[in-house]
Order: C-alpha cells, then structure tokens, then sequence
C-alpha cells in the first residue's frame, strides 16, 4: 500500500493530481499544469514536496570513518555546515544510490536518499557499520519542501531571520525559527536554480507549507508536483537514479567523476572495482531533438546502422521548446555537434549531441 506524506490531503484539498511515486501518494501536478509550474520556478519561484525522501545520521566518534567509507566524496573537505553531492557505490562501482551529505559536526553526519531506495540503502549502510557509531533512520519522523526559484530568497527572507539563511550554495542552517517553527534549511535543489530545502517534524510541515505560500504570494510562488520537478532537473542535466545511474553504471562513465576522490584516506567500497574496469567507453551526454517527436527513455540511438547507446530520460523541455534526452553514448559519438537518430517506436527521430546542461541559471 503507498503511503502519504504528512501534506497528502493539502495537496488533495488544493486540487493536486496524486499518483502512486517511489511507493507514496504525491502530487504530478495541480490544476495550474506541468509547463506553468516549471516555468513558475524558472521566473518566480515554486513549492515542492519532497517529505518521501529518507534521511539517516551518524553520529558518534567513528560517524566521519563511516560515512567517508560508503560514499566516493571526501566529508573531510567540509566545515560544519557544509553539504556535498556523492555517488554511493556497490562492490562491483556501479550505484546503490546517490545522496547529499550533511556535516553537522565532526561527529555527526546526515545523508539524504532517494526514497525508492530508502530501505535498500539502510539495509545496505547498517551492514558496512564498524566502530563507535551510532546509525539512526529518521525518515519517518521528518518532512521536508523544496522551496526553489529566483524569488526564494526573497519569499524565505519574509520568514526567517537574516543571519539564519544559508547564503551559500551547498551549506545549511540547523535549528533556525521559520516564523517560530524550528527547521534545518539548506541551499540545495534539484531544479538548476537557486532554492532551499526546508526540513522539520511531520506535525510542523503543514503549517511551513501554508506560511512560505502566504509569504510568496505577490512573489508569483505556486505548489508544484513531480512532472515540474522532473522536466526543470533533466533542463539541468541533473542525474536520477534508475535513469542515467543504477546498479551497473560507475559514476566515471556518467560525468560525475569530480564526485569520486580516488586519493582519499581510508578509500571508499567500489573504488578497486573503478580502477579495474578503466577505461571507459560510453558517457553520459546531452541530445537537442532536431526533428519531429518526443525521445523518451530507454530508445536505441543510431549513427547510421550502427548502434552507438540509448536514451536514459526525454521530455519536451518547458523552457526552450524543443525535445531534450540525456543518454549512455559511445565516446566516439559524443562529440557536441554529432548528428544521431533516435529509434522511438520504430520511427527514426533527429538529435544532436549539445552540451549538459541544457539550463544553466543567469549568475
């Protein structure tokens, strides 16, 4: 049976279309439509829910120790309220998910993952324990919105004191009032703009949601579902699990080797296995739809007769107008300018190979 976020019957109250999604009942859209909401975060701003996906801490002497071993990123490059972005990996290099890292302390780390595979990375985590740690899953007694778009400073400055939001892309405040409500938030986002992410009890996250839409009002913020969050991360070139990674891709072949530190101390699960599989010969690259039609996931892309890699996400992008897809190319068609076909349902469709990302907020 899906479950409900603590906002289910706000999201039904305000009209939202609820589907079924990583096993909760959250909204695809509000009556408002998939392309006002993304163009709502692309101009203004936008509220999501996001309160399925899952946190867990490490705290205690060996917190550091263990998280540094189950993720590629190195939690000693940060200062205490700093967050980073790291592939979790298998013993074979390929994902057990991605996630974004939290220091709250030198004892105490907070990791957010995907909610699909909540239960599979706890599972996966509490088996790698070792030493002085204490590893606690607070999924289920935590909420959290996405509030993202260029007007979300503006809207969370009606609401938070000023020395309590994190100014700096990738860092967080923890324990600030927001209108009297304690919350941890933090400048992070799945859109390609500027946002935050506000985290607190599942008996508060009502009462934030309704607050930051009062609060934003007259600055154009409206609720926004998962077809939005969806179409503004793939303009983004933004990865998602079970689409450009899974269980059999390594993070080196999908671009995000900068996430990996191979030189760190203690090494990481999956860094013998990315080693020994070197060289790579596909990557993750960007495809412009130049001819007639939509390329969704999972279609075949040809040079020619020859089969060089598949589609792993396609929308018709909101923002340019045009047909996007991010795929898993061979290298020697990747190269920007290519010109390619995609097979959608035995009809040949035009690409070209462009740069990621397609979206790159205005600085």
């Amino acid at each position: 049976m899906d479950l409900k976020t603590p906002l289910y019957d706000t999201h039904v109250a305000a009209g939202g279309k609820v589907v079924p999604f990583a096993g909760y009942l959250l909204p695809i859209q509000y009556a408002t439509g998939i392309i006002t909401e993304h163009m709502a975060v692309r101009k203004q701003a936008g509220l999501f829910d996001v309160s399925h996906m899952g946190e867990v801490i490490y705290s205690g002497p060996d917190a550091k120790a263990n998280v540094n071993k189950v993720i590629t990123n190195d939690v000693d490059l940060l200062e205490n309220g700093d967050i980073c972005y790291s592939p979790i990996l298998n013993h074979e290099g390929g994902f057990v998910d991605d996630c974004i890292v939290y220091k709250m302390n030198p004892d105490k780390y907070m990791i957010v993952i995907n909610a699909s595979n909540r239960h599979k990375d706890v599972a996966w985590f509490k088996e790698q324990l070792f030493g002085d740690v204490v590893f606690e899953d607070i999924s289920d007694i935590t909420a959290e919105v996405a509030l993202q778009g260029p007007n979300s400073t503006a809207i969370l400055e009606k609401l938070v004191a000023d020395t309590d939001i994190p100014r700096g892309y990738y860092t967080f405040k923890e324990n600030v009032l927001l209108d009297g409500i304690p919350c941890l938030i933090s400048q992070t986002g799945y859109t390609g703009e500027t946002g935050y992410e506000i985290y607190t009890t599942n008996d508060q996250i009502t009462a934030v949601w309704n607050k930051l839409l009062e609060a934003g009002k007259d600055l154009g913020l409206i609720p926004c579902g998962l077809g939005a969050r969806d179409t503004l991360r793939l303009e983004a070139g933004m990865p998602l699990y079970g689409h450009e990674m899974d269980d059999t891709v390594t993070p080196l072949e999908i671009g995000l080797g900068f996430f990996v530190k191979m030189e760190k101390d203690g090494g990481f699960i999956g860094k013998d296995a990315l080693i020994a599989k070197q060289p790579f010969n596909t990557k993750r690259a960007g495809l412009k739809v130049t001819g007639k039609g939509i390329v969704r996931e999972h279609a075949t892309i040809y040079a020619g007769d020859l089969e060089v890699g598949a589609t792993t996400s396609g929308t018709h992008s909101p923002y340019f107008g045009y047909g996007i897809a991010m795929a898993h190319l061979n290298k020697k068609y990747a190269k920007i300018g290519t010109a390619l076909e995609v097979d959608v349902r035995g009809r040949r469709i035009t690409v070209e190979v462009v740069k990621l990302p397609f979206y790159k907020k205005e600085q």
